[in-house]
């Protein structure tokens, strides 16, 4: 299958979970990938070397997605590599949990400066290499949804993402970008294993509220992000594509 073959995707925190599904799905169907990191450069490694094994192109970029200086050099990244640039997925994120009373001045940057300022900071460099147009997909949540008590930090990110989807949308349609969010649920991935959320009470609830019975798996975004990624979803722009399993 090659519905992106020719085409090059930027994939932002593709070392591990999410991104890296996402990674690998877009190389399947013919893409050439950036696996960025931003700290674990042997997990964006494997990934690379997933990708090529199965006969795909890959290459992976260090780079703090906050820093101007990094998100420039992942657009420049996939123009020196592989000569042009179609694709953005915006995955890179952090999240922390906190009631009200926990938040301070670093619990909250910590989450904006990366979330929100990284996804702009990113496709701010990667439009300006789209002169045949592109795609763009952000990863945002259900949270901006379900609003979960103790996430206003981290919800509040989210929201940003949704609204900024819409905005960029509308900004860049003339240039032929479409601009579009997928949304998922809870995604059992080495993230949700560390915090604890799998096995626990929450996993739980997840699962009762989900009318598929189960929670996400990195493939099951990932196939949403090729869609969007494809001409299969060319009139499609502006678009939050909730993925949890119908969970509301």
């Amino acid at each position: 299958m090659s519905k992106l073959k020719g085409k090059v995707a930027v994939v932002t925190g593709a070392s591990k979970g999410i991104g890296a599904a996402i990674a690998k799905a877009l190389a399947a169907e013919g893409a050439s990938v950036v696996v960025n990191y931003a700290s674990s450069k042997a997990g964006a490694d494997a990934v690379v070397a997933e990708i090529t094994k199965a006969g795909g192109k890959a290459v992976a970029v260090g780079g703090d997605v906050s820093k101007a200086a990094d998100a420039k050099g992942l657009a420049d990244a996939a123009v020196s590599n592989f000569g042009r640039l179609d694709i953005l997925v915006n995955n890179s994120g952090v999240y922390e949990f906190g009631a009200l009373d926990a938040i301070t001045e670093e619990h909250f940057h910590k989450q904006f400066n990366v979330n929100v300022l990284g996804l702009l900071l990113t496709t701010q460099a990667a439009a300006r290499h789209m002169k045949d147009g592109g795609s763009i997909i952000n990863i945002g949540s259900l949270v901006s949804r379900i609003v979960p008590a103790e996430s206003a930090v981290y919800t509040g990110t989210k929201g940003a993402v949704d609204a900024i989807t819409g905005v960029l949308s509308r900004e860049l349609g003339p240039r032929n970008i479409r601009v579009n969010a997928v949304n998922p649920g809870m995604v059992e991935t080495e993230g949700t294993h560390t915090a604890g959320f799998i096995g626990s009470d929450f996993h739980q609830g997840a699962i009762a509220q989900t009318p598929l019975g189960r929670i996400g798996q990195p493939d099951d975004i990932a196939s949403i992000v090729t869609f969007l990624a494809s001409n299969d979803s060319y009139w499609l722009t502006g678009e939050q594509l909730y993925a949890g399993g119908g969970m509301r």
